[in-house]
């Protein structure tokens, strides 16, 4: 009998980063440029050579969601991250935001810094890009991982009165996260305060660093929420999803507040060549959340020959 194909780890490891975060020691004004993609400045870390890595934040994210894997895959691999536009230190794009034009814009940035593939890697909105991105421009994306990713059971949520009291809210809500990130620093010192600014994304945000945590919020809140909230749940994507044809990973927290962890299961089965890991005591950001475990099992699934399937001791020596 054939040996059955080698399994993904499953298992998370310690929760939160172990020791002294590599992120911490660089000066990150010299990783940062500014590129313009159609008539706007995106504001664009790059660091390291090799072969290129794309990471794309969330709703109310910014390129700081992806500090913990920035310096350690900057060893071997060119590292890109952006604020989307509408986001971070972006400017709001030119035209509506929607994931196609997300998907596009991501084609544009990608032929401004001269890449021609890349693995992407995105995290809840992010990942729905990304697989937009898989989808539409297919030369573009040599991997895919989806780390909670939006799209399925979000199509099922479209509230156009509740979008309508937020599009009313929404300059209030952008001066609050003003008044908060100008504080981000002191309230993430305290465990009580990262449970409350961010225990909606994070299964334990008590246990993460505070300087992690600050630096999430200093790039939440930006006037893209809104019309992206508004583009998540009016773009059906669940029948194209068989026409993703690069291998792709798909890693979850099983205590996911935001997109339930069957989505996971749904995003296996529909497509083709994916395999899904599933870790217990982790909410929707596991690439903050399992820093150690995330970074190995990214580093082997990168490093895999086609039609090889990564095992749990490869995952481990990975890194």
């Amino acid at each position: 009998m054939a040996d059955e194909p080698a399994r993904l780890p499953d298992a998370p490891g310690d929760y939160g980063p172990v020791g002294r975060s590599p992120w911490l020691d660089l000066d990150w004004r010299e990783q940062q440029r500014w590129v313009t993609v159609d008539g706007r400045q995106v504001n664009v870390i790059e660091l390291g050579s090799g072969p290129p890595i794309v990471f794309i934040h969330g709703l109310s994210g910014s390129w700081q969601n992806w500090l913990e894997q920035l310096p350690v895959f900057a060893r071997e691999h060119r590292v890109i991250t952006f604020d989307l536009p509408g986001f971070g230190a972006s400017e709001m794009p030119a035209r509506k935001i929607t994931i196609s034009g997300y998907g596009r814009f991501v084609a544009a940035l990608l032929d401004e810094l001269e890449v021609g593939s890349a693995a992407i890697v995105g995290n809840s909105m992010g990942g729905f890009i990304g697989t937009e991105l898989a989808i539409r421009f297919p030369e573009r994306v040599e991997r895919l991982v989806l780390v909670s990713a939006a799209g399925l059971s979000i199509e099922y949520l479209r509230n156009e009165r509740a979008l309508a009291v937020l599009g009313t809210l929404e300059s209030r809500l952008a001066a609050y996260s003003g008044w908060l990130a100008s504080r981000s620093d002191a309230l993430a010192r305290r465990p009580g305060a990262r449970r409350l600014i961010f225990g909606i994304v994070a299964h334990r945000p008590d246990r993460l660093p505070g300087p992690l945590v600050a630096e999430q919020v200093r790039g939440s809140g930006k006037p893209g929420f809104v019309p992206a909230l508004d583009a998540l749940t009016n773009y059906p994507i669940r029948d194209r999803l068989g026409e993703i044809a690069c291998p792709a990973l798909i890693v979850w927290g099983a205590n996911d507040r935001l997109i339930p962890a069957r989505d996971a299961d749904e995003f296996e089965r529909l497509i083709p060549n994916a395999r899904k890991v599933v870790w217990p005591e982790t909410g929707h950001v596991a690439m903050l959340e399992r820093p150690e475990a995330f970074n190995r099992l990214l580093a082997a699934f990168l490093a895999e020959e086609p039609g090889e399937r990564v095992g749990a001791q490869d995952a481990a020596d990975a890194v």
